[in-house]
């Protein structure tokens, strides 16, 4: 890995982060991230037609979504899956622009081998969309270790073992993105999801960190921030009661626009980016009300476990 340039030195480094590209597309728009010292770097933005996407959780809900977006842009699309019959399926229906690999994000062991697999069918990975994660429901004492571990190892190490896998090839060709898809439950305490919360809560810090180590490389991290979603991970749960609800799609939408926008954190829908920043300084009362307008507080005493039993089971199951 190139190493982080002192003072002026870092000056001249940062002027190389401009990638200048013979195309015409709108991908050609610049976005300018701060770094911790005041200087600045440009990003251009990724054009998608002949790039290569490597989506996680590609087998259902938002990564399927993703993926057959990204297709739709002119992207080679690895579908990555621990569940290789759901990558297939994902694959298989967007045709010859994507490919299915089996991943369980858990494990370096796998991901070197996932992206070596990867790179050589497809070529060098241009972005990475972290999406696998898992959503346990239930009381914090009540929760077992061994789901909570899981929910840790996937929605964490999930993305640390997938950053450290893609980004330094990136950053040898200072040509590369990174969105994780994080979740608004990475900003405010939901009770009955205290795991998921910390899981969250680190994605979001994750990625703003890497953001800032990557971006004179010309590497950037973007975070995408989802409501409440309408796929299994949702499945039982009280939606639509005073808390935003989208669907899968939205989310694909907003990943693909962070390929051209390099923006580092993408709420979905919009305007939750004013509740965002609302969060930061709001007084414990004032977020207890946000959680009860939201329903927040009725996670656990609303959850329709019946229809919740197959995603649990699956859960269980990891």
């Amino acid at each position: 890995m190139p190493e982080l340039l002192p003072g002026r030195q870092r000056t001249q480094q940062l002027q190389l982060a401009v990638v200048h590209r013979t195309d015409a597309s709108p991908a050609r728009r610049i976005r300018r991230a701060r770094l911790r010292d005041g200087e600045t770097v440009s990003y251009p933005g990724i054009e998608l037609r002949n790039a290569v996407v490597l989506v996680t959780g590609a087998g259902r809900g938002i990564g399927r979504a993703t993926a057959v977006a990204m297709a739709a842009r002119g992207a080679k699309v690895a579908c990555a899956d621990l569940d290789r019959a759901a990558a297939d399926d994902v694959a298989g229906g967007i045709g010859s622009a994507a490919r299915p690999y089996t991943l369980d994000v858990r494990t370096r062991a796998s991901w070197d081998e996932c992206v070596a697999a990867v790179v050589a069918d497809l070529g060098p990975i241009d972005v990475l969309v972290g999406n696998a994660g898992v959503m346990p429901v239930a009381p914090f004492l009540d929760e077992s270790d061994e789901i909570g571990e899981a929910t840790i190892d996937v929605n964490v190490w999930g993305l640390i073992h997938g950053m450290r896998a893609v980004a330094p090839a990136m950053i040898e060709r200072r040509r590369g993105h990174i969105v994780n898809v994080a979740s608004l439950a990475g900003k405010i305490a939901i009770p009955g999801l205290a795991v998921y919360n910390a899981s969250k809560f680190a994605a979001v810090g994750l990625s703003s960190t890497a953001r800032l180590e990557f971006a004179e490389h010309g590497v950037s991290v973007s975070t995408v921030l989802p409501s409440a979603v309408r796929t299994t991970l949702t499945s039982g749960l009280p939606l639509g009661k005073g808390l935003p609800t989208v669907d899968p799609e939205d989310i694909a939408a907003a990943v693909v626009r962070t390929c051209r926008t390099r923006r580092a954190q993408t709420p979905v829908p919009g305007y939750l980016a004013a509740l965002d920043l609302g969060l930061a300084v709001a007084p414990e009362p004032l977020l207890t009300l946000i959680r009860k307008l939201v329903g927040g507080n009725r996670a656990v005493d609303s959850v329709d476990t019946t229809a919740r039993a197959d995603y649990d089971e699956r859960l269980r199951r990891l």
